[in-house]
């Protein structure tokens, strides 16, 4: 029929907008900051193969703390950890890495959390326990905080995330940390961060913990820092 498109034009017209698509998807997948996953088309699809998970996965919310089991140790006091105000970040759409779409910080703050896993290295009532070396759950991109794996006290499941506690994310400011279950759920319950996004690859105790915006806020996320090395030394090291 005269006027019509023909079948060939139309799939290459949906195969180039497709082609496209996910061409900006694989550079704003980049952008974030892409963990300890290649920064490479073969990283891209890797990740996007957990699109069934994703899927799967959101039916029930990472802000729900009830997953996480209430047993084991505790080095957080609920009344020192405050609600969180306002509403949650919005968390970028890959499931790896699991980031939050950035939102404004004083430059103070900025300046004291991008400082913060160096000077837990530094201050010599943790310095005996822990040591600061690039992140292998983020690829080397980021510094974190190690327990020393000859530790006597250390946490006995301290290796599931390779001995790692902690480090923040260069790109927007949140941290992962690996907590004790009970501190992880308060932490959660007090909506400062969300369980990790893909369940299995990583303890209940590892958690996404939202980016503060101002110095108070830095504030209790160095308390939850701090309780993930007590918590990894086996060692309540007190204020």
């Amino acid at each position: 029929m005269s006027g019509s498109i023909p079948a060939a034009q139309i799939a290459f017209g949906a195969l180039t907008l497709a082609s496209g698509l996910l061409w900006y998807d694989y550079n704003a997948w980049k952008s974030a900051g892409t963990g300890g996953t290649p920064p490479t088309p073969q990283g891209y699809y890797k990740i996007r193969k957990f699109e069934l998970y994703i899927w799967w996965n959101r039916r029930e919310s990472l802000l729900d703390p009830s997953p996480i089991p209430k047993e084991g140790p505790a080095y957080l006091n609920a009344g020192d950890i405050s609600q969180r105000t306002g509403q949650p970040p919005r968390i970028t759409r890959w499931t790896l890495p699991q980031r939050q779409h950035p939102e404004t910080i004083t430059p103070q703050a900025s300046h004291l959390l991008h400082n913060l896993i160096h000077d837990f290295g530094k201050n010599p009532k943790f310095a005996p326990y822990i040591n600061v070396k690039p992140s292998k759950t983020e690829g080397g991109s980021a510094d974190a905080i190690y327990v020393n794996e000859d530790l006597d006290s250390k946490n006995p499941v301290a290796h599931k995330i390779f001995h790692e506690v902690a480090h923040v994310h260069p790109s927007e400011n949140s941290l992962h940390v690996y907590l004790s279950n009970p501190d992880a759920r308060l932490v959660v319950e007090k909506g400062w961060g969300m369980r990790f996004s893909v369940e299995w690859m990583a303890p209940p105790g590892w958690i996404m913990v939202f980016a503060p915006r101002d110095e108070k806020e830095v504030e209790v996320v160095r308390q939850v820092v701090k309780a993930a090395v007590c918590f990894a030394t086996g060692k309540d090291l007190g204020d």
